[in-house]
């Protein structure tokens, strides 16, 4: 019971309450709304590659536009964002079940506006799962990304027999239809919430700036690359079922739309247990334990699918495949929210889910070809050849644990008292910090200033170096540039309580007299007239 406590605990706040309510009749939608267009797919075509991209154009836009929509996620209003990209879906959706009932879709025009859909849920995702931090606390953050993905499950395990009970009865554009409605709810608790955002101190970073700062924050930590890498080998391998279900519903099976859908309600059943299971098995086992069964289990799942020709047993080996996709995706989500500072989670987040779907995105289109020529049998044997290959590479580079160092703003920063007329375009800034090491702590300031490198790098500090004084043996200087003054400041104020560690350990070293001292220098070759005039004294009184 007590598990079971702490993964219903964000429940107790009632933002979270509604907007996950509103969520899940978002995903029965899309649900419903998938299930049209993969089975509206296998009326235009008999191609299994046609069919398969219906999966790959949904989730392409999310590899290519989601870093993106990172930027935007931290440098925006995310209700906002996350509105206009509900709004903009409706829309879609809405012109899609139009063209659908007047019979004008074509295969290549039916993949256009999944893509657009799919280009809607890539600026909505990353706005939605950094908004998890606002919504409900740190510890109950896990418990949050658990609840969502049993939220989108649940619908996934009645959505997709609803959905083919709808096309079966009224056609795919009555499903489109009802995935149009089924944003109003989540576009109307958006409005309702006012989430209370720390005011900034900054100005807003550009577009670019905002994006490479996120690339090079992910880059510069090892621990959110090998969950990028792992994401990317699972989705790439896994999506092959989904992908690949309405071709063997139909081929193997020899059913309609509506064992489609109970197909992937199946999937979805199995889903829910899964995020149940994630909690005790979080408590008994390692992140990459859990991982690595979960990618041994799928792979049996596929194998089991690809040979069963018999409509019970292929419902029946997609639960546990549907169990083990919602513990993977949920446990590499969880992780890179947990590695991740408030500053940059939306766009270590986008990276994530550029990494994923841009894996799911590959592989539909892989393993649908695949299955054009040697057979979505055969393919989904070539399937867990992958997924025991990603199962193996946890030996060589594991799945991290959650991070359990605190990643809040250290916020003790104050702007230092300037002698020179600054706007914080000015720059280019070189920062300079003297350090006294006694010549029996070298090795262990030399292991500081690595991890000191690396804070310095992630947080956007350019041409780090560290210096020893020829004449006197004992000075060491670090320094780094930054491009502008507020960049200078900005690059302090994202320096969390956890980095705060390695300061206390240096100063520790420091044998000088007070704290390290810090030059700061703007670079000049020439000034203009204007610019970095000295302030005028003040007279005295």
């Amino acid at each position: 019971m007590g598990e079971r406590a702490s993964v219903l605990a964000p429940f107790r706040h009632e933002t979270f309450r509604l907007l996950w309510l509103a969520t899940l009749v978002s995903n029965l939608g899309g649900l419903v709304q998938s299930v049209g267009a993969g089975w509206m797919m296998t009326t235009l075509t008999s191609s299994h590659n046609m069919v398969a991209l219906v999966q790959a154009s949904s989730t392409l836009p999310i590899m290519v536009f989601s870093i993106a929509a990172g930027a935007l996620a931290d440098n925006f209003d995310r209700r906002i964002v996350m509105i206009i990209a509900q709004i903009g879906m409706a829309v879609v959706s809405l012109l899609l079940a139009a063209l659908g009932l007047i019979g004008l879709l074509t295969p290549w025009l039916l993949l256009v506006f999944t893509f657009l859909i799919g280009s809607g849920t890539a600026l909505f995702n990353p706005s939605w799962q950094a908004s998890m931090g606002d919504i409900v606390p740190r510890e109950d953050l896990p418990g949050a990304v658990t609840l969502n993905s049993m939220g989108f499950n649940m619908m996934r395990s009645v959505g997709p027999a609803v959905g083919g009970l709808i096309v079966a009865l009224a056609g795919a554009a009555a499903a489109f239809a009802l995935n149009a409605v089924s944003y109003v709810p989540l576009v109307a608790a958006l409005i309702r919430w006012k989430p209370d955002y720390a005011p900034s101190r900054l100005p807003r970073e550009s577009f670019g700036s905002a994006i490479l700062a996120g690339i090079r924050y992910v880059s510069l930590s090892p621990n959110l690359t090998i969950v990028l890498l792992r994401g990317f080998l699972f989705g790439f391998a896994a999506i092959a079922v989904l992908a690949l279900l309405p071709s063997i519903s139909r081929d193997y099976v020899g059913g309609g739309a509506m064992v489609y859908g109970t197909m992937l309600g199946c999937f979805g059943l199995g889903a829910i247990v899964g995020a149940y299971l994630n909690g005790w098995a979080r408590e008994r086992y390692s992140n990459e334990r859990i991982v690595r069964i979960a990618c041994l289990v799928f792979a049996l799942a596929c194998v089991g699918l690809g040979f069963s020709r018999d409509g019970v047993l292929s419902h029946l080996v997609l639960v546990p495949a549907g169990a083990c996709w919602v513990m993977s995706l949920s446990l590499f989500n969880v992780s890179i929210q947990l590695s991740s500072p408030r500053w940059v989670v939306g766009r270590a987040l986008s990276l994530y889910q550029t990494a994923t779907f841009g894996g799911m995105a590959v592989g539909s289109w892989i393993w649908g070809m695949s299955a054009d020529g040697v057979g979505p049998d055969w393919t989904l044997v070539l399937v867990a050849l992958v997924l025991v290959g990603c199962a193996l590479l946890g030996l060589r580079l594991p799945l991290p644990q959650f991070e359990q160092r605190d990643l809040n703003p250290l916020n003790t920063f104050n702007e230092p008292v300037l002698q020179l007329d600054m706007t914080p375009r000015s720059g280019p800034i070189m920062v300079m910090v003297d350090y006294r090491i006694a010549q029996g702590d070298i090795p262990k300031f030399l292991a500081l200033m690595t991890d000191r490198r690396q804070i310095r790098l992630r947080d956007g500090a350019r041409q780090w170096a560290l210096l020893r004084d020829l004449e006197q043996p004992d000075l060491w200087v670090e320094s780094y540039h930054v491009p502008t003054w507020v960049d200078y400041v900005r690059h302090n104020l994202r320096r969390t309580k956890a980095d705060a560690e390695n300061t206390s350990a240096l100063r520790l070293l420091h044998r000088g007299e007070g704290p390290p001292h810090v030059h700061r220098m703007i670079e000049r070759q020439t000034v203009p007239r204007e610019d970095d005039m000295p302030l005028r004294e003040t007279p005295e009184v």
